[in-house]
């Protein structure tokens, strides 16, 4: 007989994920924890999950049913961060990112500078729903343009960051942006506009600074 699921149970394998991973990355493997250590600990919540479900009644299938729905909520984010590498790797290899950095210098004004990259990354963010690209890509040509014209690199670093995220958060395409609402059980432009009301300000004092 199925049992409904108390909120201590439920959050037994986070608790669990949580703390794993913390020790794994702090004390353990460090920076080589991506190397496959973390994905074993995200198995074994998963595990341990499927363990607690199948004590309170559940059956594998009932189980795998809802694996197997999960995976099809977040289906169309897993297939946009997929395409975030090939984004990236593109943008490097065609030559892209160092014809931004050959330009920009051309352009951008250094009493301008921060602001405007800001909102550059911001509109990238925004128009491919990723912040990791952005950075990985104009925001790298903007660290190099600022290195050129004499700016702070962690002045120049934040603005690339605060821009990236700020497009990344409020994007229609973004991975994360559309797995949340998929996740909370609402519709994507309804989780975007309630975000506004942190991001906007936000961004607009980070500009302000």
């Amino acid at each position: 007989m199925q049992k409904k699921n108390s909120l201590l149970t439920a959050l037994i394998p986070v608790f669990f994920l949580v703390i794993a991973l913390s020790l794994n990355v702090l004390h353990v493997f460090g920076n080589d924890a991506l190397s496959g250590s973390n994905q074993f600990i995200l198995l074994s919540a998963g595990a341990l999950a499927a363990w607690l479900g199948y004590k309170q009644g559940y059956s594998w299938e009932a189980i795998m049913t809802g694996v197997e729905n999960s995976i099809k909520s977040a289906s169309g984010a897993i297939v946009i961060l997929l395409l975030i590498g090939s984004l990236a790797g593109s943008w490097m290899i065609s030559g892209i990112v160092p014809a931004m950095i050959y330009y920009g210098l051309k352009v951008l004004n250094p009493e301008i500078f921060l602001p405007a990259t800001a909102i550059i990354c911001a509109m990238v963010s925004l128009a491919t729903g990723s912040s990791w690209s952005t950075s990985a890509t104009v925001g790298i040509a903007l660290v190099g343009i600022g290195q050129a014209i004499g700016i702070n690199e962690a002045m120049v670093a934040g603005s690339v960051i605060s821009g990236a995220y700020f497009g990344d958060k409020i994007s229609p395409l973004s991975d994360t942006t559309n797995l949340a609402p998929a996740m909370a059980g609402t519709d994507l432009f309804t989780h975007i506009r309630y975000m506004l009301y942190t991001t906007v300000p936000s961004f607009v004092l980070a500009l302000i600074i």
